[in-house]
């Protein structure tokens, strides 16, 4: 695997960054709510983010307040969220999620998360039944601004093809790993320019290579080129 010395760290960021910008953390009023967060990235898993903005847009549009998502009939949910895929078990989960909010909470707000110590924040979200590594850390990071490193489908192919995870690395292995070598205040431009260049550049079946702004440090790539002759 690639070295993450303080020059291998500056190296990956800087040279997404002069491709697609330095990004900031939005400022706390411009962030989305903590609840709505959660629920969007449950919708996100197993589909594509156009099909997960269609089933949240049709989930608000029908059910505007989350009491109503509680109260639903297990169908109307259903067919409220089938754009999403995975509908039964996305609508079971997320009703599921907000009866123990409303219960241990005392209102539909995961708000009080934002507050808490960033680990214990973390392991509350992982308490719920549906919310993984990855739905925790865009929580943490997108709403709470908290360091977090979200590890989605583009994250995990560009770091195991640059070398920064090993090959066979899982979710979670890389959620473990990268959560402690990404540098906390670079967590929110790394990833998202990460994903920017997952589907501009190196994109999952072709790859463009030659464009690649990191193919002097990228496993895959050099391992294509083969021996130096």
């Amino acid at each position: 695997m690639a070295a993450w010395g303080p020059a291998e760290r500056n190296f990956y960021v800087a040279a997404l960054a002069r491709v697609y910008g330095a990004k900031r953390l939005p400022a706390r009023r411009a962030r989305p709510p903590a609840l709505d967060e959660t629920i969007l990235t449950i919708l996100s898993q197993n589909t594509n983010d156009l099909n997960r903005d269609r089933a949240w847009r049709s989930l608000r549009e029908k059910f505007p307040r989350w009491e109503d998502v509680l109260a639903a009939p297990r169908k109307d949910l259903v067919a409220a969220i089938r754009k999403g895929g995975l509908a039964g078990q996305k609508a079971e989960r997320i009703q599921a999620l907000l009866g123990r909010i409303r219960e241990q909470e005392g209102s539909f707000s995961l708000e009080r998360l934002c507050r808490l110590p960033r680990e214990e924040a973390r392991e509350y979200l992982l308490s719920f039944k549906g919310v993984g590594d990855k739905t925790a850390a865009c929580v943490l990071l997108f709403s709470c601004g908290r360091p977090a490193f979200p590890v989605d489908t583009h994250v995990l192919r560009l770091c195991r093809r640059l070398g920064l995870i090993p090959e066979k690395a899982s979710a979670r292995e890389a959620h473990q790993r990268l959560g402690r070598l990404v540098p906390e205040n670079k967590m929110y431009e790394f990833h998202l320019n990460l994903i920017a260049h997952g589907r501009a550049v190196c994109r999952a079946p072709k790859p463009d290579c030659p464009r690649c702004c990191l193919k002097s440090r990228c496993r895959y790539y050099l391992r294509m080129q083969g021996p130096a002759k």
